[in-house]
């Protein structure tokens, strides 16, 4: 017993400063967590200002120290643990959806309002989950891949009539998908050599520990499985990959984007440049680049499959017009914290006098489309860090000519850049958070200054780490 005594109280005299920033962030998430109102902005800026100097010192002070900065990482997402999600609403479509499962019902073939209106007598739970799902979703049809369903449907059982109870356990697999993703994120950096230390720019960063754990945004389970995927390709398990990447995109539609990217990975993988050239090496040549094309195939046929097996039990016509249709309301119908394309709807206000997201929602796609065939086929992706890289760039230009980013949607470069050089998305994931000035007492109104802000200095330092790395590398999380 004295012996623990003397391990804690040697803990707390080598760590002083550690253990009151620990304290201090827990108090700091408490508050987060159980008195804040979203429309409170100055608070909720402050606090995740607060929050963010603290990660960031932690990092700073004990950055050899892995399984300390685990366990406070842990211990930060352990505060929300009963919280009901203040900073988003989504989470009532997900109980939503989850007891449609339950009570046999395909989620994908009607929107909640529709079943409102044919049943009065609704349970409580299920009034209230439509009420605080908001409008917009309740008159939407939804638009979660299969294995979130899957999630959301054993989160609705093992809550029970419980809206919290359900709460909780969505949190309990957010939290574990964050430590797998710490888990397989490790493992890699230690692959590509890498400091490990890095991958708590991700688990340890506040904007994720409030966006996905706090507002459970299963972004977290998606990228787990894309950490994990990523991992097992390093590794030249390929197949497993594969399965592993389509169930991630069961998670979310988002690592679509990257298959096109695995081209050059798979076809430009070994440099034959300085071989000699004669017909026995060029025979070999052929040979091999036969076996990466049919490598690649097979990646992209297994992928396919586990997608498609697991929209297998939902699939019908009506299914495929209802999800299509509330795919393309991302792009044609809804705006919030958009960069790029804000400056394009500008420009067709005062060319044709209207807003032009119809129209500009069907360009940007195919812009980006492009944008990720020239990464695709010109990139050289013939490495796993040069791949992630390629990845990093994709995803962050398809989110800068959207015409939605929520905050959360930052989680999935965020984590990328942990194994590239680049910064941009770090910084990112603090100024996301000024779109949270949007919600105001007096009703939704974006404040198109502090959007601006944020875009500038993003693609400011995007653009400056593309073309003119040298000029930020005396910064501390360039060193």
């Amino acid at each position: 017993m004295r012996f623990q005594s003397k391990i804690v109280l040697d803990f707390l005299k080598n760590h002083k400063f550690s253990f009151l920033l620990i304290l201090t962030g827990i108090a700091f998430y408490w508050s987060f967590a159980y008195d804040l109102n979203r429309t409170d902005f100055t608070k909720l800026i402050s606090l995740y200002t607060g929050l963010f100097f603290i990660s960031f010192k932690l990092l700073q002070l004990e950055k050899n120290n892995f399984w300390l900065l685990a366990g406070i990482a842990v211990l930060f997402r352990l505060v929300f643990i009963v919280a009901t999600p203040n900073l988003s609403q989504d989470f009532y479509r997900f109980i939503w959806d989850g007891k449609l499962i339950l009570d046999g019902i395909n989620p994908y073939l009607s929107v909640p309002n529709d079943l409102k209106e044919i049943s009065t007598s609704l349970e409580f739970t299920q009034q209230k989950l439509i009420q605080g799902m908001g409008s917009l979703s309740a008159g939407n049809y939804t638009s979660y891949p299969p294995v979130n369903q899957l999630l959301f449907a054993i989160s609705a059982f093992l809550g029970g009539k419980s809206i919290l109870g359900s709460v909780i356990t969505m949190r309990f697999f957010l939290i574990l998908a964050d430590l797998g993703t710490l888990y397989f994120g490790r493992k890699l950096l230690l692959k590509l050599k890498l400091p490990t230390h890095k991958v708590f720019w991700f688990i340890l960063n506040p904007f994720i520990i409030i966006e996905l754990t706090g507002n459970l945004h299963f972004e977290g389970a998606m990228l787990f499985f894309l950490t994990w995927s990523i991992y097992l390709l390093h590794q030249k398990k390929w197949i497993w990959s594969a399965v592993l990447l389509g169930i991630s995109v069961s998670v979310k539609l988002l690592p679509l984007l990257f298959l096109p990217l695995l081209w050059n990975y798979f076809l430009k993988k070994r440099n034959f440049k300085n071989l000699p050239d004669n017909a026995l090496i060029r025979n070999k040549i052929r040979q091999v680049r036969e076996l990466n094309s049919q490598q690649l195939l097979i990646y992209y046929l297994i992928a396919g499959t586990t997608i498609l097996i697991s929209f297998l039990p939902f699939l019908s016509s009506k299914f495929i017009s209802n999800f299509s249709a509330s795919i393309a309301l991302w792009f044609q119908k809804f705006e919030f914290n958009a960069g790029i394309y804000y400056i394009i709807r500008w420009i067709g206000f005062q060319l044709k006098g209207y807003n032009i997201i119809g129209t500009a929602g069907k360009i940007l796609p195919l812009i980006v489309i492009l944008i990720l065939a020239g990464l695709a086929f010109f990139r050289r992706n013939n490495s796993t860090q040069k791949l992630i890289g390629t990845m990093l760039l994709g995803v962050s230009v398809y989110f800068f000519l959207s015409t939605t980013v929520h905050p959360w949607y930052i989680a999935t470069p965020l984590l990328l850049s942990v194994f590239t050089k680049f910064r941009f998305a770090l910084v990112w994931s603090f100024l996301v958070m000024l779109s949270y000035s949007a919600y105001t007492i007096n009703g939704f109104q974006e404040n198109y200054w502090l959007i601006a802000v944020e875009y500038i200095l993003v693609i400011g330092i995007f653009l400056i780490e593309i073309f003119k790395p040298k000029l930020l590398t005396r910064l501390p999380y360039y060193k």
